[in-house]
């Protein structure tokens, strides 16, 4: 899998790769609303979002992408907690990140942004590889 490299995101207006949409993944029905209003606070209620659940562990990033907004709402998931972001700008990426840190007392998700090379991966695959590269990292700065 780990055909993909890293890729500094700037601050810029640069649209990301893919349809202007998160998947999220690993938030309790009771957690959702917290993650939409941390959106209305930053001006992003124009947001599609899919809640991923684990019925769809086995479908690939493209497709998760092509569901319809609000899919899997009020349905909580036991997945591994992520955030994939398509088609925002870069600056977006930054704000969702930064406004994530700075106002919810949630565990934080592990975020990636959506490439040719993975829309063709299954999020099962991709949490894994997400959550590998955060505990090599987590072990190279200790």
């Amino acid at each position: 899998m780990g055909n993909g490299e890293f890729k500094k995101v700037t601050q810029s207006e640069k649209l990301l790769y893919g349809p202007r949409k998160l998947l999220i993944c690993g938030f309790s029905s009771a957690e959702q609303p917290e993650f939409i209003n941390l959106l209305k606070s930053l001006g992003l209620t124009d947001l599609p979002l899919v809640w991923v659940t684990e019925d769809k562990e086995n479908m690939l990033l493209g497709e998760l992408f092509e569901l319809e907004d609000k899919t899997g709402e009020k349905i909580s998931s036991s997945l591994s907690r992520a955030v994939i972001m398509a088609g925002i700008k870069e600056k977006e990426l930054h704000q969702i990140m930064t406004g994530y840190r700075q106002s919810t007392n949630m565990i934080r998700p592990l975020y990636a942004t959506l490439t040719p090379v993975s829309e063709t991966w299954t999020i099962k695959n991709l949490l894994t590889e997400l959550s590998m590269e955060h505990e090599a990292m987590h072990k190279k700065n200790q």
